[in-house]
């Protein structure tokens, strides 16, 4: 009886907190399905009679089919290089012993100081300069370069909690350094690269207003342009809103249920102390 009352007293929390998270989900999903009045009116919880047509006017009016392609072909290859940097900066603070380190972690600490709209503009000038404004290869190199401060800091967390004896084991079996690092440690390393891959994920999904300052043509903008077209002060769509933020929500939704367990390992393995 005391183990159920224990149990009780610890999951009963639980379930509060998690209802109350997954709440603002279920409220974007039941506002998504409504007339524009009877959202205003608040009336209705559940939508007796659900609007789907909201998610195609959605798709259709926010052009969500050429933003969303574009957003995670942004997202895919700006990971994908934050990864392929930071593991390998990371592994190197955490390994390596040279002269200058602790000068290096306090200029990637200094970096993360510095807001991001701060250096739009010399990130902009810096793209004039090498032709690669309006270009998708100009965003991405944006993208990568300001994600890999924070993601080197995760992963060199991650490998300093690696034994060492890993690597002199590799050594004694013939591997090089850099072998040793690309069979042996990385792999390891997987809880701590899907961390670091859903965090910088979430951040480029959601970023704009660089996208504003390099971007002339509208056809390369993110997929929050798309969600942009439905706020105005004028003609308010907010449920149309709800369907559009939906639309864009569901592939992050997706990737973060498919990799929970390994995040969850990776935050508690050290990717994040």
């Amino acid at each position: 009886m005391d183990r159920r009352r224990g149990a009780a007293v610890l999951y009963v929390p639980l379930v509060l907190a998690a209802l109350a998270a997954l709440f603002p989900i279920f409220w974007l999903l039941a506002g998504s399905l409504q007339t524009t009045q009877k959202l205003y009116k608040g009336s209705e919880l559940i939508p007796r009679k659900p609007q789907w047509s909201n998610y195609v006017q959605a798709w259709v009016d926010g052009r969500l089919g050429v933003y969303l392609p574009n957003s995670l072909l942004y997202t895919v290859c700006a990971v994908v290089g934050i990864l392929l940097v930071s593991s390998m900066a990371g592994y190197a603070l955490a390994r390596i012993e040279f002269r200058g380190r602790s000068g290096v972690m306090f200029v990637i600490l200094a970096v993360l100081i510095i807001p991001a709209p701060a250096s739009f503009i010399a990130q902009y000038k810096l793209m004039l300069s090498f032709g690669l404004t309006n270009s998708r290869l100009g965003y991405v190199l944006v993208l990568i370069t300001a994600g890999i401060p924070m993601a080197t800091l995760i992963m060199r967390g991650f490998f300093a909690n690696l034994p060492k004896d890993l690597e002199e084991a590799a050594a004694i079996d013939g591997c090089t350094p850099f072998s040793a690092f690309a069979r042996v440690i990385l792999p390891l390393a997987r809880p701590g690269l899907i961390a670091v891959a859903v965090i910088q994920g979430l951040n480029v999904w959601n970023e704009y207003l660089l996208a504003l300052v390099l971007f002339d043509d509208d056809d390369l903008m993110p997929v929050q342009r798309g969600l942009m077209n439905f706020v105005s002060s004028e003609t308010p769509l907010q449920n149309i809103l709800l369907a559009a933020t939906a639309i864009s929500a569901l592939p992050v939704i997706v990737f973060y249920v498919l990799a929970q367990r390994q995040v969850v390992q990776g935050m508690s393995s050290g990717a994040l102390k």
